[in-house]
């Protein structure tokens, strides 16, 4: 085997082509690691714009085998591993070539095209440079051969789509956009480095396969500079270790050591560095010191005293100051690591006296609101990690810490929402769809906190989960009630679905499957009996609608202003309504090929309105996928026109040739319209289900599964036979129920295919015994192998689509999509069949796994 290493553009230029062998698992890439790519190019495309000298960034290795030569063709290579990071790449160029073209550079795209993409002369299949599995091939072709349904529901074309959406973002927001996407180009091309190696004819390109992917666990980053300072250190060495080094390493243990090792880097002003360079960084820092035992063991010393600091970070109670111990307490409780660089920083200037422990309190109260307000507002959470890798060294250093944090956070495009921006999102925009729902229990927390009750709710032994008090779905009574107030041309259920996710609409309690969808006297008298002082304030409302649920946002808002205060400037005016056209934007790329959402949809998603939403979109033709945004009834609008110069069919025809089906009064069909919650879960969004996998203990089983057959009989009795049959049948299985806890009483069956060591469930379906729906949960599956791999996912939805009166559309393969209970009723057998098969394939992947 033999090792260079190259750009991208090297590795792929020439008549060859990359296959994927059958025994490659399929194209398995996420969001996860999409999005990190992408921060990497993001890095290098700054520096490049920026005139910086950039040093090329090592994307990893590609084994790769000679294939058949044949005469006049191309030269075959088969992909022995990093096919992941190939096909990423091709889908990234493929995006990026779309994008050159409809940004009016059809020069450009044919460049990419014929560069990247394909070898130009040749036919069929080698017309490709990259073949993929046969699972993948299909999807992978139609996006380079630019198809209608390019950008399907699998994870090649969720590839396809987030780069589509990076791109088109990046571009909306640079000075000068074509320069950006030139950029962009330049970094792919030139600025990833592959180390691509080669095996030799007749070698065994299985076994190589097997010994790559069968290694052993490697030194961490943080091992190898254990290994290294310690070669350097002879004399020294054993005394060093046993009084700073070890106590630290255990203090810590690995995993924040490493991270400690990284942050000591980001402090010192190595802002860019990465968690995979923190060896080769630290290295060249210390290298000079080579030599210098005493210098070394000093540098050693000071890691142990930050590490003593960022133990205060982690462990909030180790902090003696009681304003500091609050404010680290809070952003603990916030969660995640985003604060790390500046709230370490800050502790180093506490040590080192030129700062007060109240200052530091201060700042990081800074740093809390810049956190809660961006996720009320739904700010892109893109770049923000970079943001405070940069504080510690861009920071005021004449000003007070306080002072300093707060005008670092309010600088241009940091994106600190103002007071009017934070009124605007707590009124309308689904506050139960941002961040993580820990956050979102952190900042209801705290609001009811703001109401300083004498005797305070103990939150670490409370059992609180958010609740609607406007219920996700209402019984009759509610919809009666929001008819008292719709505008012309609005149904209940529009209005209900602009208000029921808002903050004002959300309560904490303990009593969430009591409160359940009753009408709201019943829920008075429930709240009534609350220790929160901000459900007492709901109970003593005469009645729940738009009226109300808007005043208490307006309440939730003065609260929120008064304990996260806003950027320097204060009450600034509220920005223009981009960040609302943002998202639009983002959320039609996203959509897969196949699938329409409607005006209410989007509106919902955003805080907006329907009519504002189709204001934007006529004036803004050139939108990708304006032509997926229909009316309620799945028709295209009246006003509807391609920018000027498009020659495109009627939208209709075009959404026909991506796989929408229509009906003969030129209706979408509604199994294949996306939701505001299926949008918001597309774009990335924590979206709980309505009543999701929630199962019981044990002991409440048996009541749970009385009150599903109880449900079950009472609402589809035709339905009662055939579901409980299809139950007997997967427990004969070898599969088991489960309960959910909400009063629709849920039931799940649920397979247990892990080991004794490594539990791993598995559920295909949700049924809802009062609603008379059953959910099948892809969601979940994408997740869980073996049904992460995509095909097996779409093998699910292909045999219960076999079953009458089961339409589950492709586009919906990451999604929830359901099917009507009273299937069940007629062809409880057929399901089965397609359950047995899921059954059989999960026994096949733990066997391959045991």
């Amino acid at each position: 085997m033999r090792a260079q290493e190259i750009t991208f553009l090297n590795l792929v230029q020439g008549e060859k082509q990359f296959q994927v062998p059958l025994y490659q698992r399929t194209y398995s890439w996420g969001r996860e690691q999409l999005l990190r790519l992408w921060e990497d190019v993001g890095e290098l495309v700054e520096q490049h714009l920026a005139g910086e000298a950039t040093a090329p960034h090592f994307l990893g290795s590609v084994v790769l085998a000679p294939g058949q030569i044949q005469a006049g063709g191309v030269q075959k290579w088969l992909v022995v591993d990093g096919q992941q990071r190939l096909t990423t790449l091709m889908l990234a160029f493929t995006a990026l070539r779309d994008q050159l073209k409809d940004s009016g550079d059809p020069r450009g795209a044919e460049r990419i095209h014929r560069q990247i993409l394909v070898n130009e002369y040749q036919e069929a299949l080698d017309h490709y440079r990259l073949l993929p599995t046969q699972a993948d091939r299909q999807a992978f072709t139609e996006c380079v051969g630019s198809a209608p349904q390019a950008g399907g529901g699998g994870n090649i074309g969720g590839a396809y789509r987030f780069f589509r959406g990076t791109l088109a973002e990046g571009q909306e927001s640079a000075a000068d956009p074509q320069d950006w996407l030139k950029a962009v180009e330049s970094a792919l091309k030139g600025l990833l480095s592959i180390v691509e190696i080669t095996a030799e004819p007749g070698d065994n390109v299985y076994r190589i396969f097997e010994s790559i992917n069968n290694t052993g666990v490697g030194l961490s980053q943080s091992d190898l500079l254990r290994n290294y300072i310690f070669m350097l250190l002879p004399q020294r060495g054993e005394r060093v270790y046993q009084e700073l080094w070890l106590p630290m390493q255990q203090r810590l243990g690995p995993k924040n050591l490493e991270l400690l090792v990284w942050l000591d880097l980001v402090v010192r002003g190595h802002n860019k560095t990465k968690q995979s360079e923190i060896y080769r960084e630290q290295q060249k820092r210390l290298q000079p010191l080579a030599g210098n035992e005493e210098a070394l063991q000093q540098e050693i010393a000071r890691l142990s005293e930050r590490a003593q600091r960022f133990m205060r970070i982690i462990e909030p109670a180790l902090e003696s100051s009681v304003p500091l111990r609050a404010a680290l307490e809070r952003l603990a409780a916030w969660g995640g690591q985003t604060h790390y660089p500046l709230a370490l920083h800050l502790l180093d200037l506490v040590d080192a006296g030129t700062t007060s422990a109240q200052d530091a309190a201060e700042a990081l109260l800074y740093v809390e609101s810049y956190l809660t307000r961006r996720l009320i507002c739904q700010t892109p959470t893109a770049g923000i990690n970079r943001i405070f890798m940069e504080a510690p060294k861009d920071l005021e250093t004449d000003r007070p810490a306080a002072e300093a944090v707060r005008r670092f956070l309010s600088g241009k495009r940091r994106r600190w929402p103002s007071d009017e921006e934070l009124r605007a999102a707590i009124r309308s925009k689904p506050f139960y769809w941002s961040g993580r729902p820990p956050q979102r229990g952190y900042i209801l927390r705290r609001l009811e906190e703001s109401y300083s009750p004498s005797e305070p709710v103990d939150f670490a032994k409370a059992s609180l989960s958010v609740e609607h008090v406007l219920p996700q779905r209402p019984a009759q009574a509610w919809f009666d009630l929001l008819a008292e107030e719709t505008e012309e041309g609005q149904a209940p259920q529009e209005l209900h679905d602009l208000l029921v996710h808002t903050l004002g609409n959300l309560t904490l309690t303990g009593d969430n499957s009591k409160l359940s969808n009753h009408p709201f006297q019943r829920k008075q008298q429930i709240l009534d009996s609350s220790a929160l002082r901000m459900n007492l304030e709901i109970a003593s409302s005469k009645r729940w609608g738009k009226a109300e649920i808007l005043a208490r946002a307006d309440n939730l808002w003065q609260r929120a202003v008064e304990l996260w205060p806003g950027p320097v400037g204060g009450f600034r005016p509220a920005a223009e309504e981009s960040s609302n056209w943002t998202e639009l934007r983002a959320a039609l790329v996203a959509m897969p090929s196949g699938s329409w959402t409607a005006y209410g949809d989007i509106a919902e998603l955003i805080g907006s309105h329907p009519v504002p939403v189709g204001s934007y979109l006529a004036a803004n033709p050139t939108v990708i996928g304006a032509h997926r945004v229909l009316n309620s009834e799945g028709k295209v609008s009246a006003g509807f026109r391609w920018p000027d110069g498009d020659d495109r069919p009627p939208p209709q025809d075009v959404l026909r040739n991506e796989g929408v089906r229509f009906d003969r009064y030129g209706r979408a069909h509604k199994s294949q319209r996306l939701t505001a919650a299926e949008l918001a879960t597309l774009l990335g969004r924590d979206v709980a289900p309505q009543a999701g996998h929630d199962p019981l203990p044990d002991n409440e089983n048996a009541e749970a599964a009385a009150r599903f057959r109880s449900q079950l009989r009472a609402h589809w009795p035709t339905a009662e036979t055939g579901v409980l049959s299809a139950l007997d049948f997967w427990r004969r299985q070898g599969g088991h129920l489960d309960y959910g806890r909400h009063e629709e009483t849920s039931c799940f069956p649920t397979l247990d295919a892990g080991t004794s060591t490594r539990p791993h469930l598995l559920w295909p379906l949700g049924l809802y015994p009062v609603s008379g729906t059953v959910e099948v949960v892809f969601q979940y599956l994408k997740d869980r192998t073996p049904f992460d791999d995509s095909e097996n996912r779409r093998e699910l939805l292909q045999r219960l689509n076999q079953v009458d009166g089961i339409d589950l559309p492709e586009a919906k393969l990451e999604l929830r999509p359901s099917f009507p209970l009273a299937v069940f009723a007629e062809h409880g057998e057929a399901i089965c069949e397609a359950l047995d098969w899921f059954i059989h394939t999960a026994a096949l992947d733990l066997a391959r796994r045991d």
